[in-house]
């Protein structure tokens, strides 16, 4: 693959182009907002306009609702000779680029699991999708040669492929994906009237539950209400869930609400260690950070000397500042090494 066009330099599409950029693919930008297609070719994502014929591949990375129309313009106007798109949601858009008479056999439904909290081009990285799950959805016309085409796409961006059916992947993402994002938000939401007492005291844990919930609102009620069906599904659990949590709490009795907390044990405990993986047990090392430059790094230089794999770091700040507390996310059998070779050190380590 030589040359692509990236339809859409949002934070997906301009990822898209910087990780094709480097590996040699050159990318021309489209987008109907020009300054945006501007900014990811000063980037260093490609160049901003159309090409000047078709190109070998290209990349949708609009909304699920626009993936349809944008698909066929395109096609009429002979972009390129294979269509892939990079929306979350799947079934619905297949369904409409049939009912508008698309041309199916040049277009492969595609996901790739990543993403940030932040949109727009600025918040784009090429090495965004190294690793991570990249769903591709062909339908029964899918020509063998697109999906290989868009097979590359995913090798030249370090994901990994992944075939589903559309449905399966809808409802997938709806667990997954799209209800957590919703859930993330709603608890925010609830911030918005909170005291302001509270929120001084707000830690780690109410950081981690609601960062997502920075994401572009539009983008994201075009997602949920494409994937409308599937989002309801999972939310009709939630809801008979939460009604069980709300008749305990008010009742003489706990063990539904202990037995529902154990099943969020289970379920936190089937979540792979690495994007697309199979769980790991892992452990957290606690360990006090003093609040002066270079601790982290210190921290991290003492953990590889004792040979420690370190699968995530997690930062948590003192509300005064003075002092913060790093996590250690490393392999199970390998957390009591590490603590008591860090308490040799002079490091102050929490069981």
């Amino acid at each position: 693959m030589r040359t692509v066009a990236v339809v859409g330099t949002g934070l997906i599409g301009t990822s898209v182009a910087l990780a094709l950029t480097a590996r040699g693919v050159t990318p021309h930008l489209i987008d109907r907002d020009g300054d945006a297609a501007r900014t990811a070719a000063a980037l260093g994502a490609g160049t901003a306009g159309a090409p000047p014929g078709p190109v070998d591949l290209a990349v949708l990375a609009v909304p699920p609702g626009s993936v349809a129309g944008v698909l066929e313009e395109h096609q009429k106007n002979g972009l390129a000779r294979a269509y892939t798109d990079v929306a979350s949601v799947k079934g619905p858009p297949l369904d409409e680029i049939a009912a508008r008479g698309g041309d199916l056999g040049s277009f492969v439904g595609g996901h790739p699991m990543a993403g940030r909290e932040r949109s727009g081009p600025l918040a784009a990285r090429a090495e965004l999708f190294e690793g991570r799950p990249w769903v591709l959805t062909p339908d029964p016309a899918t020509e063998p040669a697109v999906l290989a085409r868009a097979l590359e796409l995913v090798r030249l961006c370090g994901g990994v492929p992944v075939v589903l059916d559309a449905e399966a992947h809808d409802h997938a993402v709806a667990l997954i994906s799209h209800v957590p994002h919703l859930l993330a938000t709603l608890m925010a939401a609830r911030l918005d009237d909170g005291e302001e007492v509270a929120l001084r005291l707000a830690g780690q844990g109410l950081r981690d539950v609601t960062r997502i919930a920075a994401g572009d609102a539009g983008l994201w009620t075009d997602i949920l209400t494409t994937n409308a069906e599937a989002v309801a599904a999972v939310l009709d659990g939630l809801a008979a869930d939460l009604d069980t949590v709300r008749r305990a709490l008010r009742g003489p009795d706990p063990t539904e609400l202990t037995a529902l907390l154990e099943r969020g044990n289970a379920g936190y405990a089937r979540i792979p260690g690495k994007p697309g993986g199979t769980a790991v047990a892992y452990r957290p090392v606690r360990v006090v950070l003093r609040d002066r430059a270079g601790e982290l790094a210190r921290l991290l230089f003492a953990a590889s000397a004792v040979g420690a794999n370190i699968e995530d770091v997690r930062l948590e700040h003192a509300t005064d500042g003075s002092a913060g507390l790093a996590e250690l996310l490393v392999a199970d059998g390998s957390a009591g090494t590490l603590t008591a070779e860090l308490r040799r050190r002079g490091w102050t380590v929490h069981a």
